[in-house]
């Protein structure tokens, strides 16, 4: 398929990402979960996204699905939803490296009349060949923006082109 011109500059997320990671926050006990990411592209100017992580014992943890898009060279959105009653808006930054990128995203996040209350979210794409690292953080039930996981993950689909140097 076609990939729209638009997405040439993060050609290379394109794909399934597996790995583990690690979450803590406040408010609960620390953990460890297995991860996978998976960005698609649809003919479309964005690309669709699936996250979903299970415990080490294989129970499901957390999933979420969205679209990234990018609007412009150095600017972003992601735009997600999630079965906790949860949707983000997230906008920001692209910057460049020598083997990949970083994205940079920071949300207004709606909630559902049950869902936990949070109020805003930030994450950070690594993209380094190959790999791809990420980090969020959260502000939720009282407790100000604050860092909740991070995950290290390695492409184990290469359903994309990599950005043309």
């Amino acid at each position: 398929m076609q990939l729209h011109a638009n997405l040439e500059p993060i050609a290379g997320l394109i794909g399934t990402w597996q790995g583990t990671g690690h979450g803590e926050y406040p408010t609960i006990s620390s953990f460890d979960y297995t991860e996978e990411l998976t960005f698609e592209n649809i003919g479309k100017p964005f690309l669709a996204y699936r996250q979903r992580t299970w415990s080490p014992e294989g129970s499901p943890l957390h999933t979420e699905t969205g679209f990234l898009r990018l609007p412009a060279t150095e600017s972003i959105e992601f735009i997600l939803a999630q079965p906790t009653g949860q949707t983000e808006l997230a906008e920001g930054d692209l910057e460049f490296t020598g083997s990949g990128l970083t994205i940079t995203l920071v949300s207004r996040v709606d909630n559902s009349a049950t869902a936990k209350h949070v109020e805003q979210t930030r994450r950070t794409y690594v993209l380094d060949g190959d790999r791809l690292a990420v980090e969020f953080a959260m502000a939720a039930v009282g407790v100000p923006l604050t860092h909740h996981l991070s995950s290290r993950l390695n492409r184990t689909s290469a359903g994309g082109r990599r950005r043309p140097d």
